[in-house]
């Protein structure tokens, strides 16, 4: 395992801050209606200092009101799935462990589907709550069922969520097909994941989950380094094993919830950043969950940017540009056989 400083963390931790800004802005000034990229970023600037002058009022709306909430809104759920996809794969000790593999993402979209159904979808708050509620719902049951004697065990848990989340999506495939075909559409279309209905309402449901999250694993950043060697070498290190899988189990199901529920299902980021993170810094957690966060919220917002310019004005969920660039990257990864030496 590479050393890991304070001063390697932070200088790190700025780069890819700054990496992530770069994207934020390089996202805000692309879009189907063209606005000079030099006028957006003045748009942005003198917002944030309280000015107004450049722009016209179209310009600004789409500036401020769509395009920065859809970036801010990608970043926080890149960040969260990265985060709770290096976790999963630490807990389970399973390179292909990912954000959904608890069945998360199975009772969110029921959750989802089910507001769409009758008729919440309207409502500002209708379909996030609602999916946030059927994930939660289902993480409930998949560690009641995961837990034995009063303990978690891996296998048991890994367990429960495939089984569970297999009936979940039975249910799922039923309610599609008894669904109606404007009905269908918007199923279908955050089932592959859809950041068009961003806004600061959703940036503030996520905004919690995320920033708690994230921060309670971090601080656990130590445990989970001694539990990739074994339970039974942390529990001697003075490691509260139990304790940990729960907080942690917990803290990234949530995370992984709370980013569901507000835009549907992405695959790859979770799966592919952590493992990306872990190639080129080393698999110590004190890196790799402020750096995972950082990369996964940039690659995020360009998978977001590209998916709505590509095509333009038609727009393309991004979970098919997320699956389009983390298919291959895996594959090469499986190749290499990179993926089981780092972990």
């Amino acid at each position: 395992m590479k050393i890991i400083t304070l001063k390697k963390v932070l200088t790190i931790s700025i780069l890819l801050s700054l990496l992530l800004i770069f994207v934020i802005l390089l996202s805000v000034t692309m879009g189907s209606v063209k606005v000079p990229p030099l006028r957006s970023i003045r748009i942005l600037f003198q917002s944030i200092l309280g000015l107004k002058g450049a722009g016209s009022e179209t310009e600004r709306t789409i500036i401020l009101s769509l395009r920065l909430p859809r970036a801010i809104l990608a970043g926080f759920v890149g960040a969260g799935l990265s985060v709770s996809g290096a976790t999963f794969q630490a807990l389970l000790r399973n390179p292909l462990a990912d954000p959904y593999i608890l069945g998360v993402s199975s009772g969110a979209a029921v959750g989802a589907i089910i507001a769409i159904l009758l008729g919440l979808g309207t409502f500002s708050f209708g379909l996030p709550l609602a999916s946030f509620l059927g994930a939660l719902l289902t993480i409930m049951v998949v560690f009641y069922f995961g837990r034995q004697d009063g303990k978690i065990h891996p296998h048991t848990l890994l367990l429960a969520g495939v089984i569970i989340g297999s009936f979940l999506s039975a249910l799922i495939m039923f309610f599609i097909s008894v669904s109606q075909k404007e009905e269908l559409h918007t199923i279908i279309f955050w089932l592959m994941g859809d950041f068009s209905f961003s806004n600061a309402r959703a940036i503030l449901i996520i905004f919690p989950y995320i920033l708690l999250g994230v921060f309670f694993l971090y601080l656990r950043s130590r445990h989970l380094n001694l539990i990739l060697s074994g339970e039974e070498n942390a529990v001697q290190l003075g490691v509260d094993v139990e304790r940990l899988k729960l907080v942690s189990y917990l803290s990234a199901s949530l995370i992984t919830a709370a980013s569901v529920s507000v835009c549907g299902l992405i695959g790859f980021v979770g799966l592919i950043i952590p493992h990306s993170v872990r190639l080129i810094f080393g698999p110590d957690h004190r890196l790799l969950i402020p750096s995972s966060a950082l990369l996964g919220a940039s690659f995020l917002i360009a998978s977001d940017t590209f998916a709505r310019t590509l095509l333009a004005p038609v727009e393309l969920p991004v979970g098919v540009i997320t699956a389009a660039f983390g298919g291959p990257f895996f594959i090469y990864l499986l190749r290499t056989r990179k993926v089981v030496k780092t972990l």
